[in-house]
């Protein structure tokens, strides 16, 4: 079935390449891709010091310089590449990258900043653009709604992005229609990272938004994952299908206010069943509420957001999203745990004198009881608390970015004697973010 649509994608796009005629095309392939093509440097570095109960204290300097290349049109056609590489300053990476960095084979294991250090083709794509259509074919960034399902995990240094072919069509009023198909994920940690590397895809993503009603955003979607990748779990020998956690069908509709923009709300729900590649049968959903008002120069926030398990055995996923950005800045729930998880939060923002400041709090608990033996056996875990704060100002071409994430797992982990999931964890960054 995914095959078939992979196939009606690139019919759709090849009709429409050789159909239609772009009113402003350049008149040479030359002249389109020196004429009207812009060059972008972007060059970021990041001060982050992790203080991860358990482990070992980490910090880590990294630079990240991006080259960017836009050519201008020829009958419709353009060619986008960027390249990427990431530096530690010192060049000793004393950081634990992922889980089972070699790094941490000792007796002292580090706490993760995940970060490599690696130079990366981040993108690389043709695209044909109409008056209503553009169809991209490459390596690409897809960011889709608010980048909870898909993402491009631009918080870290290596960003997410996707390969395939990609069709976005406005030819209904009001109406945006995204599909693609994806043959891999080009993930954070590279190749170069043993299991955590690019993911092998036959996936397929629609996303479907409509804005003709006054008082909002109507967006329907179905993201079909299917991982082909098989990994070898480091130490064991044995192979693991990386689909048990990835593959999957997830359908959701979401609402986003617009009437009023003193108070704006979010209304979504998303159901997951495990695909067929997936050798896990279960079926999960997703629920989120989020409100925000305008006091003044204060703009208060609250939300709730479940992302529920099939009675404790498996958690709602969401692999490919821009996870950083959801359940608090330590990073603590980057994998839905099993029993699921329910995040309460409110935040508060501001700026003063051209400083943007942000207040969040988070508290965390369990969507179902546990089926672990001890403590937790047939309770809801109280997974804990988070407190998140940042300062922002931009100054003429570089952004100066300050944050602090403090994460407390408050009585469940004395209850049950260990650390596995969510020690206490601390967080702190400085950013500095030139672009020319």
């Amino acid at each position: 079935m995914k095959k078939h649509t992979a196939h009606l994608l690139c019919a759709a796009a090849s009709s429409l390449i050789f159909s239609a005629q772009s009113a402003h095309a350049a008149q040479t392939l030359t002249e389109g891709l020196t004429t009207g093509s812009t060059i972008k440097v972007n060059v970021r570095a990041r001060y982050e010091s992790v203080d991860w109960d358990g482990y070992e204290d980490a910090d880590a300097l990294t630079i990240r310089s991006r080259l960017s290349y836009q050519s201008g049109a020829w009958n419709g056609f353009a060619a986008t590449a960027e390249m990427d590489n990431v530096t530690e300053a010192d060049h000793k990476v004393d950081y634990a990258v992922w889980a089972a960095d070699p790094i941490n084979a000792g007796t002292v294991k580090h706490a993760l900043i995940s970060d490599p250090e690696g130079t990366d083709l981040n993108q690389a794509y043709v695209s044909y653009t109409t008056f209503n259509n553009v169809v991209r074919y490459g390596r690409q960034r897809i960011i889709l709604d608010n980048a909870r399902f898909i993402g491009n995990v631009g918080w870290r240094q290596n960003e997410q992005t996707y390969d395939g072919i990609s069709f976005t069509n406005k030819s209904i009023r009001y109406t945006n229609i995204f599909a693609a198909h994806i043959t891999n994920v080009d993930r954070i940690f590279g190749n170069a990272v043993p299991v955590q590397g690019d993911y092998k895809q036959d996936t397929n993503l629609f996303n479907v938004s409509y804005t003709g009603f006054e008082a909002g955003k109507l967006t329907g979607y179905a993201y079909l994952i299917d991982n082909l990748d098989d990994a070898i779990l480091v130490g064991t020998g044995a192979a693991a299908n990386k689909s048990a956690a990835i593959s999957s069908n997830t359908y959701g509709v979401r609402w986003a206010s617009t009437a009023n923009p003193s108070f704006m709300y979010t209304l979504e729900y998303a159901q997951q069943k495990g695909a067929a590649s997936n050798p896990l049968d279960y079926t999960a959903s997703y629920s989120l509420v989020e409100a925000s008002t305008t006091l003044g120069r204060f703009v208060p926030l609250v939300g709730y957001e479940v992302l529920g398990s099939d009675k404790g055995t498996k958690g709602f996923a969401t692999p490919f999203a821009t996870l950083h950005a959801f359940n608090g800045w330590a990073d603590r729930f980057l994998a839905t745990p099993k029993e699921g998880i329910r995040d309460t939060y409110a935040s508060l923002t501001t700026t003063v004198q051209g400083v943007t400041l942000i207040a969040a709090y988070h508290s965390y608990k369990a969507d179902e009881k546990s089926l672990a033996a001890g403590a937790t056996l047939g309770k809801i875990i109280d997974y804990g608390n988070e407190w998140n704060l940042s300062a922002s100002k931009k100054f003429g071409a570089v952004v100066y970015t300050v944050k602090y994430a403090a994460f407390d797992n408050g009585d469940w982990v004395q209850k049950i004697g260990t650390k596995a999931l969510a020690s206490d964890t601390s967080k702190f960054w400085f950013q500095t973010d030139w672009n020319f």
